[in-house]
């Protein structure tokens, strides 16, 4: 797909246009649903990148829709039976980004990001280095980088603002935002959707280190998982061949973005640095490996 074919940011004319994410772009439908718009947007470091990737917000739209389907029998999710078309006048431009599109339920989100890990990477590692902890949980002493942990590891953060860094919190925290029930409600399913996937990605030769999850409420409080599901872009996918630790393994995700980011004189702060064409070309290539590893 050329660059050309990229899309950095969407319009839809005749909705209202409630706010653009690091990668989303979320328009009021009516009063119960929401059109949300998956654009080509990478965001590293919490910086939206000025290149987008091409095809990356069809990739994650599929990869999402994929999980949803698998993971229906432990939860409720954000999607409706109204297609693009039911909601965007113009024929041409619903059908331009009906394959990054979703008509979905107008749910109350949860203040939380429900990070899940299996294996010590990341912010997880950095805690466990200063602290022997991460998010509060004691860790067995001598981990390596990349190590698969004892057993699979809620590690809540905080949903920062537009342009801050989200913050690791306890399931303490959690319980003092959201109530005991809700929180440990939350834990359990986080758990059990990552395992569930993680064991399926592992025969397909993809090793899912971490992923985070966002739910939400409808107006009788069910729980609701939402936004997106096991993405590259929310999660950290390893190749199985190219796994080991002491490492940041190889991934699929936009760990390779970060990583051409720390060879730059950079202070991670906006706005990004231009993206050259081959690293553009190569994340684009392993967006689209995974998802097909996962799916076909």
């Amino acid at each position: 797909m050329s660059a050309s074919a990229a899309l950095f940011e969407s319009n839809v004319p005749g909705l209202e246009l409630l706010g653009r994410g690091k990668v989303r772009d979320i328009y009021a439908v009516d009063d119960d649903h929401l059109l949300i718009v998956t654009s080509d947007r990478l965001s590293a470091y919490d910086v939206v990148m000025p290149n987008p990737i091409p095809g990356k917000g069809r990739v994650l739209t599929r990869i999402s829709l994929f999980w949803f389907g698998m993971m229906a029998d432990l939860v409720d999710n954000q999607l409706t039976d109204k297609t693009v078309a039911d909601v965007v006048a113009d024929p041409e431009l619903a059908a331009s980004i009906s394959d990054r599109a979703l008509v979905v339920k107008r749910l109350q989100p949860l203040p939380i990001e429900a990070v899940v890990r299996g294996y010590l990477i990341g912010s997880g590692w950095r805690d466990y280095l200063e602290t022997g902890t991460t998010s509060g949980i004691g860790l067995p002493p001598g981990l390596e980088q990349a190590s698969k942990l004892p057993e699979t590891m809620f590690t809540p953060a905080h949903k920062a603002e537009a342009g801050e860094h989200d913050e690791n919190i306890s399931f303490g925290d959690v319980v003092d935002m959201i109530g005991k029930d809700l929180a440990g409600r939350v834990r359990e399913l986080s758990i059990a959707i990552y395992d569930r996937a993680a064991e399926y990605a592992l025969g397909r030769g993809i090793i899912i280190a971490d992923t985070k999850f966002e739910f939400g409420l409808d107006g009788d409080g069910k729980l609701h998982l939402i936004d997106e599901v096991l993405t590259p872009d929310s999660s950290r996918f390893w190749p199985v061949e190219g796994y080991r630790t002491g490492i940041s393994p190889p991934s699929f995700d936009k760990q390779f973005v970060r990583d051409y980011l720390d060879t730059l004189d950079w202070d991670k702060t906006a706005p990004g640095p231009e993206l050259p064409a081959d690293v553009l070309e190569q994340t684009s290539a392993k967006y689209q490996e995974a998802y097909e590893r996962l799916t076909q």
